[in-house]
This record gives structure tokens, C-alpha cells and sequence, in this order.
């Protein structure tokens, strides 16, 4: 699988306590039509640890149908024991999906060699292609660029989402990576600069509500229209601030009501966003034109 651009990690729509489909299903038609090049269900963005495995399923196939082979889809399939992760994977699989997000194992904090035999295994016994997913700050443990660079020779590893904050790692990754080993950007606020050293793309929260500023935002450096890169990235960047004032994905589901995509319902232990998020968040979204 190849993938280049702006790939969303999905939200998942509630009302009340149940998986609002509908409002899912809607959400990835309009992904789709604002052009962006992949979608990823049950990322962290999807609250898949508040939700069961019937929950979970349901986000995926959703997603898978409606996408309908548009665009391909992944799936976040890691947990920190690499036998439930060998599991979830190929659960996903069986739903259709094209690819799994595997996060780092969290909590308990392996070694950088526990890592790696993680991820090889998952790799061999899984049965999708798996980009790696590095978030030191929610999980406890960093994936090192030296560690990327052994696993980047494994079969069925495929890239990276690198979001510990540092354009540098982003860098030294790509520096390395062998020929059709994707690199991307985990943070909206670093998507620019990581275009610019090499990323091959970013996963977005913000793309749940500016699907297609950041598709122009891409499509502006990838055109090599530099000076409008840099001016649409200016009008984003309180947005990417402020998605992430509290913990995510209050914020966002907070935006997507104000946009009237879906409510901003979220499962315990998060909380729906402050009023203070919320008039932040009105302010950044009408920076970036939307209101």
C-alpha cells in the first residue's frame, strides 16, 4: 500500500452512549469528497479503548463501506500485549480493512528490543501491512530513530506516525528510510516542516473539520506553491492549538459541533470540552474561514 497526503484519524460520532453511525458514515463521505487520501478508524482519536470489541467492529466495517475502496483505510490495532495486538490485527482485517496503525506498547514500557520483537511478530502473524505509531507522550515510551531503522527493513511494516513533537525526528527517519518506507507527520502543528524535510504526509486530527484546508495545505507544497503553504498554515495554526488544550478528542468533537458535524459526546473518564475550549475554538475556526 502507498500512501501520500493528508490521512484522517477519524473521530468516532456519539449520541449519548451509542455509536452513532450515521453521523460516522456521513463523516467519511465528506472526507472523501474534500479529497483527503485515507482515513484511520479506531485511532486514538476514536476513543477505541472506551468502546468493546462489538463497538469497535461496528467503526471499522462502517468505515470500510462507506469508503467503498475510495480511499484505503486503517485501523488502530495496538494494545501493549503483542498477542492481543497479533489479534486485534487480524480482527481488522477480517472487516476489510487495508492496514493497521500499531501503536507502541504502552504502560509497560519495553525495551527498545522488546520493540522490535513486537513489532516483527505483529509483522509476520498479524496479516495486514502495519505503519508504526510513536506517541511518547500519551504511551510512556519513545521509539528511537535507530529502532525505526531496524524495523524499517521488516516485511509488512510500511512507515510510520511519528508524533513525539520533534521535527528532527522526523529528519533523521527520513534521512534513513528505505525506498517506500512512509514517513508521517503525527502532528498538525508539524505537518509543514515535516513536508518539508521528506514526510511523506501527515495523520490529522484537524482534518475531522478542515478536511479540505488541509488537503490545499498539502497540495500547495507538493505543487511547490510555497508562499500559499506558509499562508494556509498560518490561518490554521490557532485551530492546531486548540484542538489540543484539553485532552483529545474532546476538543475536536467539540468543534465538530460547532460545525454541526456530529455532538461532542465523549466516553469517561474525558469530559466534554470547557466552555473556555469551546470559545477558543470558535475563535480558531473562524481564523481558518469557517465561521
Amino acid at each position: 500500500m502507498r500512501l501520500s497526503g493528508v490521512v484522517t484519524a477519524l473521530i468516532t460520532p456519539f449520541d449519548g452512549d451509542r455509536v452513532d453511525v450515521d453521523a460516522l458514515a456521513e463523516l467519511v463521505r465528506t472526507q472523501i469528497a474534500s479529497g483527503i487520501s485515507g482515513l484511520v478508524a479506531c485511532g486514538t482519536t476514536g476513543e477505541p479503548a472506551t468502546m468493546d470489541a462489538d463497538e469497535r467492529d461496528l467503526v471499522m466495517s462502517t468505515v470500510v463501506k462507506v469508503a467503498a475502496g475510495k480511499v484505503p483505510v486503517l485501523a488502530g490495532t495496538g494494545t501493549n500485549c503483542t498477542r492481543t495486538t497479533i489479534e486485534e490485527t487480524r480482527r481488522a482485517g477480517s472487516l476489510g480493512v487495508d492496514g493497521a496503525l500499531v501503536v507502541t506498547p504502552y504502560y509497560n514500557r519495553p525495551q527498545q528490543e522488546g520493540m522490535i520483537e513486537h513489532y516483527r511478530r505483529v509483522a509476520e502473524d498479524g496479516g495486514l501491512p502495519l505503519l508504526l505509531y510513536n506517541v511518547p507522550g500519551r504511551t510512556g515510551v519513545n521509539l528511537l530513530p535507530g529502532t525505526v531503522e531496524c524495523l524499517a527493513g521488516i516485511r509488512g511494516i510500511m512507515g510510520i506516525k511519528e508524533a513525539s513533537g520533534s521535527v528532527a525526528v522526523v529528519r533523521d527517519i527520513v534521512a534513513f528510510a528505505p525506498e517506500g518506507f512512509m514517513v508521517f507527520s503525527g502532528d498538525d502543528g508539524l505537518s509543514l516542516a515535516s513536508f518539508a524535510l521528506g514526510a511523506s504526509g501527515v495523520i490529522s486530527v484537524a482534518s475531522n473539520v478542515i478536511p479540505r484546508q488541509m488537503v490545499a495545505l498539502w497540495n500547495a507544497f507538493h505543487a511547490g506553491r510555497l508562499s500559499e503553504a506558509a499562508e494556509i498554515d498560518r490561518s490554521l495554526s490557532p485551530l492546531y492549538s486548540a484542538l489540543f488544550v484539553e485532552a483529545s478528542p474532546a476538543p475536536v468533537k467539540a468543534a465538530a459541533a460547532i460545525l454541526g458535524i456530529c455532538r461532542d459526546d465523549v466516553r469517561l473518564p474525558l469530559m466534554k470540552a470547557s466552555r473556555g475550549t469551546r470559545e477558543l475554538l470558535e475563535s480558531a475556526l473562524a481564523t481558518a474561514g469557517l465561521r
